[in-house]
């Protein structure tokens, strides 16, 4: 059974490249009816917060990630290492190493003075003195000859030499296990057969087979994902970038938008942009994602959401619609009245934001700026809304199709053209000039409150 994991550190917010990650893995058990595994990496006491768990749960479900376990908590799993690393040492796999940092130093800096890469020579493990009122740490012995080699779903073959690896630290000082050696075992005992993660892995991926390795352990297949870099190839940033996922939430994107977005960053199907999640759980593999960075374009990700704005049924809209007026205390009395604006207005709107501002100058009326007043509002074009408002106060038939005549016969029999009755009727009735079509404001408004607006 196929079994993938997602692995968070709890030390900030879910980052855009880390719900690709989750995604990637979340398909790939999907698509091969296996398991998907959250686990929270929070050996890092001091960065590690609840805060950042509970971020990093909360984006998960609102992306619609669902785990199969988890999640689980490596502090949680401190005896087990305990007893692995009594293992390695048991079978001198591992050993004690007593050095300060300025033994260490002066090590490295003669390797460099002879022209030698540097790294630990094993004085420790070699002499087996055991040092009373220093706090060892524990090093695992790597293999000295031959090459850690593995084919990478994604990378293809990579073939590291263990001379080039150091004799790894798996647990500090105050008895703490690390970060490599942790994943090994949780991956072990968690029977993990696909480690799909970012490619800023790939150095500690030899380092971590040489582990499965020394505890008789299988392997598992690798798949190491290409960085999302920004638009002119850097690297995206905390403090430049939108990098948290519900960074996105708050500018409107639908989860949904997103994970199709996030899906076409290194991975494709064709031509094919707009998708379902479930179309691409069914053309998802993980041998056809690109080795190569993708560029996060903004631009890109807005179209994404419009055509699923656009794909939605206009009830689900509704219902979103309905809770961010709740949380402004916009009152909706008739469901259905909503429904019919939004399928009037939904092809206008890039993300959900827009939708529910432009739904909002049905139900909540908003004074226009100063500025806009004084360019739009003269007192020729409010003589001419005076009249307006007469007119419209006598009309009958209010249906989309009326409204459209009368207001071309307004113009006409005023020889005005349509601007000059657009601009400053849209600010007048809804406080923007950006408002909808004015056929559809006023319909939707209702005749009352067309009049009420128009103060007449």
């Amino acid at each position: 059974m196929i079994r993938t994991r997602f692995a968070p550190s709890p030390t900030g917010f879910l980052h855009i490249g880390s719900a690709r990650t989750a995604l990637f893995c979340w398909a790939f058990a999907q698509k091969n009816k296996g398991a998907f595994i959250l686990r929270i990496e929070d050996t890092d006491i001091e960065r590690s917060t609840q805060e950042s768990v509970d971020s990093i749960i909360n984006a998960m479900d609102w992306l619609g990630l669902t785990y199969d376990e988890g999640p689980y908590y490596q502090t949680k799993r401190m005896s087990r290492y305990k007893e692995v690393l009594e293992q390695l040492l048991m079978n001198d796999k591992a050993y004690y190493c007593y050095c300060t940092k300025e033994e260490l130093d002066l090590m490295r800096e003669e390797q460099k003075a002879k022209g030698l890469k540097p790294k630990y020579d094993r004085r420790c493990f070699n002499s087996k003195t055991l040092k009373s009122g220093i706090n060892p740490v524990i090093r695992f012995k790597n293999p000295d000859t031959g090459s850690v080699i593995w084919h990478d779903l994604v990378k293809g073959k990579i073939d590291i030499s263990n001379s080039e690896l150091d004799d790894l630290i798996i647990a500090r000082s105050d008895g703490t296990p690390t970060y490599n050696f942790c994943v090994v075992i949780d991956d072990l005992d968690m029977q993990i057969t696909h480690v799909v993660r970012g490619d800023d892995h790939v150095n500690n991926t030899p380092r971590q087979i040489n582990l499965f390795y020394a505890l008789g352990a299988e392997v598992p297949i690798y798949a190491h994902l290409p960085m999302i870099l920004r638009e002119d190839g850097k690297k995206m940033s905390k403090r430049t970038d939108s990098v948290s996922v519900m960074q996105y939430k708050d500018m409107g994107i639908l989860p949904e938008a997103l994970l199709n977005y996030l899906a076409r960053l290194c991975w494709g199907h064709g031509n094919d942009e707009v998708f379902s999640i479930e179309q691409f759980v069914k053309w998802f593999e993980l041998d056809k994602i690109s080795s190569s960075p993708a560029k996060f374009d903004i631009k890109k990700l807005y179209w994404v959401n419009k055509e699923h704005i656009q794909k939605k049924p206009n009830q689900k809209l509704a219902d979103l619609v309905f809770k961010s007026f709740h949380k402004k205390n916009i009152i909706i009395d008739d469901m259905q009245k909503l429904i019919e604006i939004i399928n009037s207005i939904k092809l206008r709107v890039d993300n959900l934001n827009s939708l529910v501002q432009e739904c909002s100058y049905f139900y909540q009326y908003v004074e226009a700026n100063e500025l806009e007043k004084s360019q739009y509002l003269t007192s020729e074009t409010i003589s001419i809304l005076n009249k307006f408002a007469i007119n419209i106060s006598s009309l009958e038939n209010w249906s989309i199709e009326a409204i459209k005549v009368f207001i071309k016969e307004f113009c006409e029999n005023n020889n005005i053209k349509m601007p000059q009755l657009g601009m400053p009727l849209r600010l007048k009735l809804c406080g923007t000039i950006k408002a909808p079509a004015i056929d559809m404001i006023i319909y939707f408004l209702g005749k009352s409150e067309v009049l009420r607006r128009l103060k007449v």
